[in-house]
């Protein structure tokens, strides 16, 4: 399928990429400026869930702040349970379509909070190598969340989009570029094809299981090397909490690794705090390349085999661009450079490319042009109506109610356009402005012969 791209839209378009560990959303005015939607002045929202014993489910660092108090109500990453069917939270079992629409819905209450009113089209990213069934989750979870039908756009698309919408990378009709996509849960590799009217996806590769959290987890073994042996009892409970207070402990630990494999990013070395132990351990960023080397080599090759798979040469690339968080790891850009001979492209914020990207890609007629079903499976009422202008009055907000997970959430109820009679009856073949023009030149046309005749008679008799 070939993706379009598109630079304005007369309407508001809510963009979002729900992510294993982070989810991100963007707005594009009418106008066509886009700016992020922030969640506790931040624009990223975590991903994860608690459900509280009140029966409110907590999202984002709502839900962090109270993991400690029992892990077990606590899912950090629903986007991996996308398979599971259903979620454990305490002692209540979830849908996981369910689970994921309460992140949906946390982000919808933020655009509905900025715009005034739901944004009129939502785009929701997804990895290439997703298949129907998967989608189809996607679709319900958005559906749940009270959101329109979303148009889903496979994330390195997205991501191409961004390069020559936001960047104005020279990508002619006929070039390709490979995108390097290595998020918290998965890794995948894609080349892609820019064509008359958008892109086309050439080759696509992907590791399931090398991500930010597989990084993490190395980064725990690497520290029970040392540290489970002197204190052998105290790791054994940190790894398979017995209890709450050993739960909490776990979930402080990967917290402490997590900030410090970021830190290592910027910096040569980094501490972590092992609870229960009341040790602080030293990590190295030589260290942390080591444990890293060897799933990191594998993206590598991954991205060699789908540059293979388009039958092209590194060098016949536009260029490889790096997106997603985990791919800010220095040690990336060196392995891409060394074994596949191009060194990659890399950006500030590379959590936000693939959702810029989606709102300036069209998949096709908008809502208010065409009654069309989503992708997969997704039925809806009448077309979606426009939302107003971001920079008018706002109108005030109803925000979506946060149902404990027994109840289904309320689908979001769509108004049809009003028809634009106005426009409708100048349109109309017979409006009496187009009829009297035939008649005003028949009238002309017998005044002229009647003249003639006389001129010829009055010649006649003279």
């Amino acid at each position: 399928m070939v993706w379009k791209q598109t630079r304005s839209s007369h309407m508001h378009v809510l963009g979002i990429d729900f992510g294993t560990s982070n989810t991100v959303a963007v707005l594009r005015s009418a106008d066509g400026r886009v700016r992020p939607l922030l969640f506790d002045g931040a624009p990223i929202l975590p991903s994860a869930v608690y459900y509280n014993s009140d029966g409110r489910m907590l999202v984002g660092r709502d839900a962090e702040r109270n993991a400690r108090m029992d892990p077990a109500r606590f899912e950090p990453n629903p986007k991996r349970r996308i398979d599971d069917g259903s979620v454990f939270l305490g002692t209540s079992e979830i849908p996981v379509p369910q689970v994921i629409a309460y992140v949906l819905q946390q982000v919808a209450l933020e655009a509905q909070r900025q715009a005034g009113q739901m944004p009129s089209q939502v785009r929701l990213t997804h990895p290439a190598r997703w298949g129907e069934r998967r989608r189809s989750i996607l679709i319900d979870a958005a559906r749940l969340a009270g959101l329109p039908a979303p148009q889903l756009i496979p994330e390195p698309v997205a991501a191409a989009s961004y390069f020559t919408s936001v960047l104005g990378t020279a990508v002619p009709p006929g070039r390709s570029l490979a995108i390097y996509d290595l998020g918290g849960g998965t890794f995948d590799a894609t080349v892609v094809r820019r064509t008359q009217t958008g892109f086309e996806v050439l080759a696509e590769e992907g590791v399931g299981d090398v991500g930010g959290l597989d990084f993490d987890h190395g980064i725990v073994e690497h520290l029970g090397k040392t540290y489970g042996a002197s204190h052998p009892d105290d790791w054994k409970r940190l790894l398979s909490p017995a209890d709450d207070r050993d739960r909490r402990y776990r979930r402080m630990l990967y917290e402490d690794v997590r900030g410090a494999k970021e830190t290592l990013s910027r910096t040569a070395s980094a501490d972590i705090h092992l609870p229960a132990l009341e040790v602080d351990a030293h990590l190295t960023r030589a260290e942390f390349e080591e444990i890293a080397r060897p799933p990191l080599e594998r993206t590598v090759d991954c991205l060699s085999r789908a540059i293979a798979a388009a039958r092209l040469n590194p060098n016949d690339l536009v260029g490889i661009f790096l997106v997603g968080g985990s791919s800010r790891i220095p040690m990336i850009s060196q392995l891409i450079h060394s074994k596949v001979g191009v060194p990659p492209q890399t950006f500030e914020q590379p959590e936000t490319v693939v959702v810029e990207g989606a709102v300036r890609a069209s998949t096709g007629p908008s809502p208010d042009q065409q009654q069309s079903a989503p992708p997969l499976g997704q039925t809806s009422g009448g077309p979606v109506s426009p939302s107003a202008h971001m920079s008018g009055p706002r109108a005030p907000v109803q925000a979506p109610q946060m149902l404990p997970p027994q109840t289904q959430m309320a689908q979001q109820q769509m108004q049809p356009q009003a028809p634009m009679v106005q426009q409708q009856q100048q349109q109309q073949p017979g409006n009496r402005s187009t009829m009297q023009e035939p008649a005003v030149l028949v009238t002309g046309a017998a005044v002229v012969i009647l003249f003639v005749i006389f001129f010829v008679l009055l010649a006649a008799i003279l």
